[in-house]
C-alpha cells in the first residue's frame, strides 16, 4: 500500500474532529468539494471507507476510529516539534557543544560562557576539553559545533575566525633573580633549563617551528601537559617556562619575563568550524555573543 501523502491526513484529522466536511474545509480554508475529494483519495490509498455520512455531517466508521488514535498522536508530536523548534529559534531551548583546551577554556571561553549563560539560561553547553588537533578531529566527526583553538590552522574543510592575538614569553622565578632587566639572546636562553608544553599542541608547534627558522633544536628539561603546572614549576625554581603573556596573573606573581632581543612572534587564538555547515540556532548566537565582548 503506497503511503497517502502528509496534507490528506491532515483533511481527515480536521474532519474527524469537526465531524462535518464544511466545517473542516472553513477550517483549512478551501472548499467542500476540495475536502471531499481529499477524503476519497485517502480512502482509495486506505482501502475502505473512513466516515459515514449523517443528518448533521459524518462519523467515523470504526476503521476510521482506529486510524484516528495513530493520526491524532502523529499530529500531536508534529505540534512538539514545531514548539521546540520555535524554541530553539528563541533561544528557550538547545545546545552548544564546545571543543577546547584547559588553558583557553579557563582564560578565554569561560567569561564569554557566564555571560551568555545569563542571557539564555534554558540553553545547554557542553565543553570537551581536547588539544587544538583533537578538538578540529571531533569538529570533523560532528561531535561539537566549532572549536576555540590556538592558530594557525590550515584546513579546507574548515572556516577559521580570528579572536586574540597573544604573546608567547618565557618566565622565572625568584631563582632566576639575576636575569631580571637583562636581555637575553636566543643561545643564552637555551643554556638554562628549559620547562615547555608537551609535543603535539599547536602552540608547542608554534616555538619549535620559531626555533628551527632561527637554527635552533628545543630540548626542554621537562615537559608538562598544562599552563598551570608550568607556571608551578618555574615559581619553585625547576627552570624557566614558556607561557602565554596574557594567561599569566602578574598580581602578588613572583615570575617575571625574561627580556629576549629576539622575541617570538605572536601568534592568534581563533574559532574554527566546518564550511558550508549551518550551526544551530544557539550555537551561531554563542559566537555572535562571543565576538561582540
Amino acid at each position: 500500500m503506497e503511503h497517502a501523502p502528509l496534507e490528506l491526513y491532515r483533511v481527515f484529522y480536521t474532519c474527524a474532529k469537526e465531524g462535518s466536511l464544511t466545517r473542516a474545509a472553513e477550517k483549512l480554508h478551501v472548499t467542500q468539494p476540495a475536502i471531499s475529494h481529499s477524503i476519497k483519495q485517502l480512502e482509495k490509498s486506505m482501502g475502505g471507507a473512513l466516515f459515514s455520512r449523517v443528518p448533521k455531517g459524518v462519523v467515523l466508521t470504526r476503521e476510521g476510529a482506529v486510524l484516528l488514535e495513530y493520526i491524532e498522536q502523529a499530529f500531536h508530536y508534529i505540534a512538539l516539534g514545531e514548539k521546540k523548534v520555535a524554541e530553539m529559534r528563541q533561544l528557550l531551548a538547545g545546545e552548544v557543544r564546545i571543543g577546547a583546551g584547559d588553558t583557553l577554556c579557563k582564560y578565554i571561553l569561560l567569561p564569554s560562557l557566564e555571560s551568555f549563560h545569563d542571557e539564555h539560561p534554558a540553553i545547554k553547553i557542553k565543553v570537551t576539553n581536547r588539544t587544538t588537533p583533537e578538538s578540529i578531529a571531533l569538529l570533523k566527526e560532528g561531535s561539537i559545533d566549532f572549536a576555540l583553538v590556538n592558530l594557525p590552522v590550515t584546513d579546507p574543510q574548515l572556516e577559521v575566525d580570528k579572536v586574540i592575538e597573544v604573546h608567547d614569553c618565557f618566565f622565572a622565578g625568584p631563582r632566576f633573580e639575576h636575569l631580571r632587566n637583562q636581555k637575553l639572546s636566543l643561545d643564552e636562553l637555551l643554556c638554562l633549563p628549559l620547562i615547555l608544553l608537551e609535543e603535539g599542541s599547536n602552540s608547542r608547534q608554534y616555538l619549535n617551528s620559531f626555533m628551527q627558522q632561527k637554527g635552533y633544536r628545543l630540548e626542554p628539561e621537562i615537559e608538562l601537559g598544562s599552563l598551570d603546572l608550568l607556571v608551578e614549576f618555574a615559581r619553585i625554581g625547576l627552570g624557566v617556562s614558556c607561557l602565554t603573556r596574557e594567561f599569566v596573573d602578574h598580581e602578588g606573581s613572583t615570575l617575571f619575563e625574561i627580556d629576549l632581543i629576539e622575541p617570538i612572534p605572536p601568534r592568534e587564538i581563533g574559532i574554527v568550524k566546518l564550511k558550508n555547515v549551518p550551526l544551530s540556532e544557539a550555537a551561531g548566537a554563542f559566537i555572535h555573543s562571543f565576538f561582540a565582548m
